[in-house]
């Protein structure tokens, strides 16, 4: 590997690949035709300890750096489960962080140990559908009326909400009107996910169908005053301060569905022989998947240099969202690579390759465009003026 791993990493990589071979190609391909949610995989997790593994140690985590989570997505992706594994497992890995450095102690105390050991199930209501990647202008309101807060609003592309208990929930107790920025006016929430005031429709998407996608109507939500993490107002920067280390996962998961990718694409190039010879013999097969070798390992670096700046407690802005940029766009062409290496084959659901390509897709899009982080480096790297 072109990154340096601590021995504590690199035995949490052979752990994590050695615990994934129970769950081998033809479990993920079951899953993505079923679409039955990988609970079995996710209960293997957390039997391990790996669920909590950047959680502190005093609500029962590993006390473990974003590198060390990074190391773990990367192995799952890397093994074949590809974005779905990631999926299922990231919100009780990370998305917890703003309790974690928000939260009262009755707070973490409360919620962090049911979610390390998938006692509660929680999701992500950030989304929604007229507001897009424009967060600081969502519209889903949380009105205090002396007794509680009351939700309305829309969420869209909320991932496990179908299993989901639980909610980590931004909305806004402030209108635009009344505060000086959009920003202003938003709060953070880890709330109950009642499906008496909660309509979750599943979304049918293109790919990662075991890793359900969702659109949520939330009507007259009750959540009581102790569900508000730190001050009302403050919910959005307390997303900010989460955003590099999802970056950095993201980024890490990203190069690992990479590899799977290629590594499906050199084992068929060196065994399928056309014309008398194996197909990788010819530059035409070799050039795109040597390209895609030293891509994957490039946007690997910005990764992990990224993750070590983080676990360092430096600002990590530019190489975060470089490393999600550079692996996103790697293993697109990574997993397109590997379905051209096939061919026909690889149009095919049996080897594989074609679910990787579909899974490709999902992290090139989200949480972030490519388009808006190119913009972001350009005014932050550059000194460049703000485009949007």
């Amino acid at each position: 590997m072109s990154v340096v791993l601590t021995p504590e990493q690199e035995q949490i990589r052979e752990n994590v690949l050695k615990l994934c071979q129970q769950f081998g190609d033809d479990y993920w391909l079951e899953r993505d035709t079923d679409g039955k949610f990988p609970e079995e995989f996710c209960q293997a997790i957390v039997k391990e300890g790996y669920m909590g593994i950047a959680m502190p140690e005093k609500y029962g985590g590993s006390g473990l750096g974003i590198a060390d989570a990074a190391v773990m997505a990367q192995a799952i992706t890397e093994s074949g489960a590809g974005n779905a594994g990631f999926a299922a497992l990231i919100i009780g890995i990370f998305g917890l962080n703003p309790v974690v450095v928000f939260g009262s102690d009755e707070q973490k105390n409360k919620w962090l140990p049911p979610i390390i050991k998938r006692e509660d199930v929680a999701c992500f209501a950030v989304t929604e559908p007229n507001t897009g990647l424009d967060t600081t202008r969502l519209k889903t309101r949380a009105v205090w009326d002396g007794d509680k807060y009351v939700v309305n609003g829309r969420k869209i592309w909320t991932s496990t909400a179908q299993r989901a208990n639980k909610m980590l929930l931004i909305a806004r107790t402030k209108s635009e009107e009344e505060t000086k920025r959009p920003i202003d006016g938003l709060s953070l929430f880890y709330t109950d996910l009642d499906r008496d005031y909660v309509d979750i429709r599943a979304i049918d998407k293109m790919g990662r169908k075991c890793v359900d996608s969702n659109e949520m109507f939330i009507d007259d939500l009750p959540v009581p005053k102790e569900h508000l993490i730190g001050e009302e107002g403050k919910g959005f920067r307390y997303l900010l301060h989460g955003l590099n280390a999802e970056r950095i996962l993201i980024s890490a998961s990203m190069v690992g569905l990479g590899r799977a990718a290629l590594n499906k694409a050199a084992t068929y190039a060196r065994e399928r022989e056309v014309f008398g010879r194996p197909i990788g013999q010819n530059q035409s097969i070799q050039h795109p998947l040597a390209e895609s070798w030293a891509e994957l390992e490039a946007a690997n670096l910005m990764a992990f240099r990224a993750a070590q700046m983080y676990d360092n407690g430096e600002e990590c802005g530019l190489q975060a969202n470089a490393a999600k940029y550079l692996a996103a766009e790697a293993t697109f062409k990574s997993c397109t690579n590997a379905v051209m290496t096939h061919g026909g084959m690889g149009y095919a659901k049996e080897f594989h390759v074609e679910r990787y390509l579909r899974e490709s897709l999902i992290h090139r899009l989200a949480p972030i465009s490519p388009q808006l982080i190119l913009s972001y480096l350009a005014e932050n790297a550059l000194g460049l003026p703000k485009s949007y």
